[in-house]
């Protein structure tokens, strides 16, 4: 449902997203697992409609991405994207303007789960509870594909354990889950699929079941197995 199909993003000197082809279909939960600078949020950003391919294209349903395809793709993006003025309510009203899909009553009963407060202003949010609301406003539609770029940053255990209940409960046949995080043991037990992508580049998707079957190795194992080396350089 969700394609890349050779896909390439350059920047002045940099090629972030370097021939990426893979699919992405519904009924599972992906984690998209790479060091810092791999290439995971500039091709979910391709994903989301926010930013071109330098060459090659990102479909759904075997078409481009655009206008159409974004009423069923929510993303949730590392950076902060409220106004400071907002309260959290005001962040429902503002998503529910401009998406056809989007639940005010059950944002309503995010934001209470989550212990935040609708009167509360953004500004005033620590990094833990932006993260929360975050993941609520993204969640509350009713979207046929959602992305979470690092939805865990800057939250406690408990927190994260709320966090997830919150994105697994969305989880459907009919709709794709895409997560990326550096904690990996977070989504070990999950997922179903991972994505690894390396200096750019796809290392491969990988069924994390089919992991342990035929490799015995954990989903944390196989990232210390394709990226140790990765570090190893850094370090030096």
């Amino acid at each position: 449902m969700l394609k890349s199909v050779d896909v390439t993003k350059k920047f002045v000197g940099k090629t972030a997203v370097d021939g990426i082809t893979m699919s992405l279909e519904p009924g599972h939960i992906y984690a998209m697992l790479g060091p810092n600078g791999s290439g995971k949020t500039t091709w979910m950003k391709m994903a989301a409609g926010l930013i071109k391919p330098t060459s090659g294209e990102v479909l759904y349903k075997d078409t481009p991405i655009g206008i159409e395809s974004r009423k069923e793709i929510a993303y949730m993006s590392t950076e902060p994207y409220f106004y400071d003025w907002m309260t959290v309510g005001d962040v429902g009203k503002y998503y529910k303007d401009f998406f056809a899909d989007f639940s005010m009553d059950n944002y309503t009963d995010m934001v209470i789960s989550m212990d935040l407060d609708m009167k509360q202003k953004v500004k005033s949010l620590s990094s833990g509870m932006m993260a929360k609301l975050k993941v609520a406003v993204t969640m509350a539609r009713d979207a046929k594909v959602y992305m979470l770029d690092e939805p865990l940053n800057g939250i406690d255990l408990l927190a994260r354990d709320e966090v997830m209940n919150m994105i697994l409960d969305a989880a459907s046949e009919d709709k794709i889950l895409l997560i990326s995080s550096h904690l990996v043991e977070e989504l070990e037990s999950v997922v179903d699929k991972a994505i690894f992508i390396k200096q750019a580049q796809l290392v491969g998707v990988f069924d994390v079941e089919g992991l342990r079957m035929t490799e015995g190795v954990s989903l944390a194992d196989k990232y210390r197995q394709v990226f140790s080396n990765l570090v190893l350089e850094g370090i030096a």
